[in-house]
């Protein structure tokens, strides 16, 4: 970083709005928490006193976060701990910048938020941007109360604080999905064998519920993890996921077909 935006991000932290809410030893206690509930917040930023500063303000504001200083360790940070929102720096170093990594989150899950932050006030960047899967965009140096007003924004347009990050424990038709240990366990307490493909399919329905996801980009999301490329590879797998989660799979309720869209999972009710 640049030595003008570091003094630049020093002013920022020293004004008053900066500390809004601001108690270290309160976040300390709450990060310590086993089952923490707080919407999950990922930093993409390579300079580190940046990166901490923010981390601080968001975790001072209700939010759990996380930093990252490169596109390799938000990949596994994603991996392990889904987010709600990722804030996301344009420009990275080691050759990956911040458009593929856009089009990776968007891939992940069309409910992850997603807001590019750079120093570049670029209009050719901000298109990009947007058109390669960001929910936002917001140049450096900026307003802390302007980005915990976007962060909420994005979030509400995703379907709320939680939307990107499901309970450990999903209720699909007569299951529940465990998305730590990866099983499926029917209620009855039985455990039914469960392919790695199929765990997949189901975590990434399970990410985005009520919503039809096409079948294009469900083969195109998951056809790295055993997913043979032919157009009814996805219609096999589903038929197979029916068979284990639905009551009767001929007529399925969980996981229903969209006709012209794809498939779409409907959470029970109760």
């Amino acid at each position: 970083m640049a030595a003008g935006m570091r003094d630049e991000f020093h002013r920022a932290s020293a004004r008053p709005d900066w500390s809004l809410n601001f108690r270290p030893a309160r976040v300390a206690a709450m990060s310590a928490r086993s089952k923490d509930q707080r919407p999950h917040v990922i930093v993409v930023e390579d300079e580190q006193f940046q990166r901490e500063t923010l981390i601080d303000f968001l975790e001072a504001n209700g939010y759990r976060a996380t930093g990252a200083e490169s596109g390799a360790l938000l990949r596994k940070l994603v991996e392990k701990d889904p987010p709600a929102l990722v804030l996301l720096d344009l420009r990275l170093p080691g050759g990956e910048d911040g458009f593929a990594l856009a089009r990776f989150l968007r891939e992940r899950s069309r409910r992850m938020g997603i807001i590019m932050v750079t120093a570049s006030g670029d209009t050719v960047d901000q298109v990009v941007g947007l058109e390669t899967g960001a929910d936002d965009y917001i140049a450096k140096p900026y307003e802390p109360r302007a980005l915990l007003a976007r962060i909420k924004a994005v979030l509400r347009r995703a379907g709320g604080a939680n939307a990107a990050t499901p309970t450990e424990r999903v209720r699909i038709g007569k299951c529940l999905l465990d998305l730590q240990s990866r099983r499926l366990v029917a209620l009855s307490g039985e455990e039914i064998p469960l392919r790695a493909g199929e765990f997949e399919l189901l975590k990434l329905f399970a990410e985005n519920p009520n919503r039809p996801l096409s079948r294009d980009w469900l083969l195109e999301t998951t056809s790295h993890r055993e997913m043979e490329a032919f157009d009814r590879a996805i219609d096999i797998r589903i038929l197979r996921i029916r068979r284990k989660i639905e009551d009767d799979p001929a007529r399925p309720t969980s996981i229903r077909t969209v006709r012209s869209a794809g498939y779409m999972f409907v959470p029970p009710e109760d």
